[in-house]
């Protein structure tokens, strides 16, 4: 799985979290911000990105179309455009299943080991 999972729901997470959770560098996300209306974090007083859950979850969807499924930036915007939320549960489904996948190799190890 290219990304790690929160354990503990923030409020905020700023821009290397977002970078670590995904592991990919705080340029691409600031570049997607420039590329994607729907990635919009806000900023603190001192300019810093404070990116909402809900923020992440857009991400997600961007860097599953992007990194995951091979779409241009131009295709997954238009993606998200016109199938927005039918994606973020997709991608939800997808993330799920990844984690019983992992749960099922692991069993598998022990089992084996």
């Amino acid at each position: 799985m290219p990304y790690k999972e929160r354990s503990i729901e923030k409020q905020y997470f700023t821009i290397g979290e977002v970078a670590a959770q995904f592991n990919v560098a705080e340029s691409l996300i600031r570049f997607w911000e420039t590329e994607f209306e729907d990635l919009r974090p806000r900023r603190s007083k001192k300019g810093n990105r404070l990116f909402t859950p809900q923020d992440v979850e857009v991400f997600r969807t961007i860097y599953h179309l992007v990194k995951e499924r091979g779409y241009t930036i131009p295709g997954a915007r238009e993606m998200l455009k016109s199938k927005g939320g039918q994606l973020k549960d997709k991608v939800e489904v997808i993330q799920s299943i990844e984690k019983v996948r992992a749960f099922l190799v692991s069993l598998k190890k022990e089992l084996d080991g």
